[in-house]
């Protein structure tokens, strides 16, 4: 666990504020990593891995036909998987994290092994939406992920907010 993971842990439990993880390409890292935080309990309230397509259908209601049109490794996906998961946990933030950590997937020359999509809700409103391009292999490009999400926390909840609340980067 990192720094930034337990100053975004405090910052949450300061903020009396809940998350909860639709875990992709990171498989459970972030929700593992957050857990690791002092006092996790009062902060974090789970995840739900959906690593496989069909599991992001049945259980996340994502559309089929938005999985074919843009590929499970895409924003609008990412943006899906967050708000199915806002619909099965109770949470104040739901972090939706998609990509593509190693070849295999949906890269193109556009969306290289390395790209990763973070959509995060705050009282189901959109307020982080970060495609990613990183390097590594691939356990550095997932470590890196979470802690990117663990920096935008900590930068939106240290009031460093955009003028309509919304984080949006481009690497």
């Amino acid at each position: 666990m990192t720094r930034a993971i337990e100053s975004a842990a405090k910052l949450l439990i300061e903020n009396n504020l809940t998350i909860a993880f639709a875990e992709s390409a990171t498989a459970g890292r972030a929700s593992a990593y957050f857990s690791l935080a002092c006092n996790a309990g009062q902060f974090l309230k789970g995840g739900f891995v959906c690593y496989n397509a069909d599991l992001k259908i049945e259980h996340l209601m994502v559309p089929k036909d938005l999985i074919e049109e843009f590929t499970p490794e895409s924003m609008e996906v990412t943006e899906s998987i967050t708000i199915g998961l806002a619909n099965m946990i109770d949470a104040d933030i739901h972090v939706g994290i998609t990509g593509l950590p190693c070849p295999g997937g949906s890269e193109t020359p556009e969306k290289p092994v390395g790209t990763m999509f973070i959509y995060a809700l705050l009282h189901k409103k959109p307020f982080i939406i970060e495609q990613l391009q990183l390097q590594g292999n691939h356990l550095q490009i997932v470590d890196q992920t979470v802690e990117h999400i663990a920096i935008l926390l900590n930068a939106y909840f240290s009031a460093s907010k955009s003028t309509d609340g919304i984080t949006k980067t481009r690497y």
